[in-house]
């Protein structure tokens, strides 16, 4: 699509994008930080809204940017149903995908594979604060942000309340607050490693890096680990591209990101919030530039062209789930 024609839809989309759902007839409502979740027996419908979560807190709304997840997500979970089972039953809506209901498992499986990372949570910050030990994992001396880390770390963390942090935490902590079994963990983490060996190979066949990921598993009915929620998403993951990335670090500078990343240093850099208090407004450019790339990041990792549905969302969803909106 013609570069001035992409920038006039999004900008279009700036005034209508999905940040909340309220749909009749798909059973009980939960909503999360991104997704709005309605349970209904042994399915859940999730419905992917455009909110932009970063520090832990919503921070604003991106336009399509819940298409875009749902549909990289839907390409992930396909490309990788030969590695573990997952949760996807139908995809009705370019933001809905109809699931089976598990019961999640009390951690997330964050695979690292650089020193990076801005949050409180991220191991550079544990790094740069003199951490020389990170989920029960050794650190070598001397290195320097964004540098890769001597081999991928599984880092787990716990999983927040809505409003609250997560924290990084070991195999062994978690098994001492009664998460999970330690049977139930080793198993996730198996998961975890191959996942993410498959998807950094993957996105290097796209010039791309894929430095971190977190994944979500839950139990089903048999008590089978299943991976869940999403996968390899701009929203779960960082990428970075591969060409200059040897310069950039050499110079110092921040590698060049195709993720949320980038509204997260907009953020702690222009604005200096780092999560704490009202967010601030997020201008429009920065906005359409975050949607110009969680779509190029589409692109690149199914190689197929993203085509936005620019219809109203919320009548939309109502009309392909086939119930009313409230």
């Amino acid at each position: 699509m013609d570069e001035r024609k992409r920038e006039a839809i999004l900008r279009a989309q700036l005034g209508r994008t999905l940040e909340r759902t309220s749909l009749s007839g798909l059973g009980e409502r939960a909503e999360g930080k991104v997704r709005d979740s309605y349970i209904r027996g042994d399915e859940r419908t999730i419905v992917v809204t455009d909110r932009l979560s970063a520090f832990d807190r919503i921070v604003g709304t991106i336009p399509f940017k819940g298409q875009v997840l749902n549909q990289i997500a839907q390409y992930w979970f396909d490309e990788t149903a030969h590695i573990a089972k997952n949760h996807v039953l139908s995809v009705p809506d370019p933001n809905a995908m109809t699931v089976r209901e598990c019961t999640p498992l009390k951690a997330e499986f964050v695979m690292r594979a650089y020193l990076t990372g801005v949050t409180s949570t991220s191991i550079w910050r544990a790094y740069e604060a003199g951490a020389r030990e990170f989920c029960g994992h050794p650190l070598p001396e001397g290195m320097r942000k964004n540098q890769r880390l001597p081999a991928p770390l599984l880092t787990p963390s716990t999983k927040a309340e809505k409003g609250d942090r997560d924290v990084s935490v070991s195999r062994e902590e978690l098994l001492s607050m009664g998460a999970m079994s330690a049977e139930q963990f080793d198993r996730a983490a198996e998961i975890a490693y191959a996942l993410f060996e498959f998807g950094q190979k993957r996105a290097a066949e796209r010039g791309l890096l894929l430095v971190d990921t977190k994944y979500e598993m839950g139990l089903d009915d048999r008590g089978d680990i299943m991976v869940i929620d999403e996968i390899h998403t701009p929203d779960s993951s960082r990428y970075w591209y591969a060409d200059g990335y040897e310069q950039r670090l050499a110079e110092g500078r921040e590698p060049q990101s195709l993720d949320k990343e980038y509204v997260r240093r907009w953020l702690s850099e222009s604005k200096g919030y780092d999560g704490d208090g009202q967010p601030p407004e997020i201008p429009d450019d920065v906005r359409i530039e975050a949607a110009e790339r969680y779509i190029s990041i589409y692109e690149l990792m199914t190689g197929r062209t993203f085509v936005p549905d620019t219809t109203e969302p919320h009548d939309r969803l109502a009309l392909n789930l086939g119930v009313s909106s409230a």
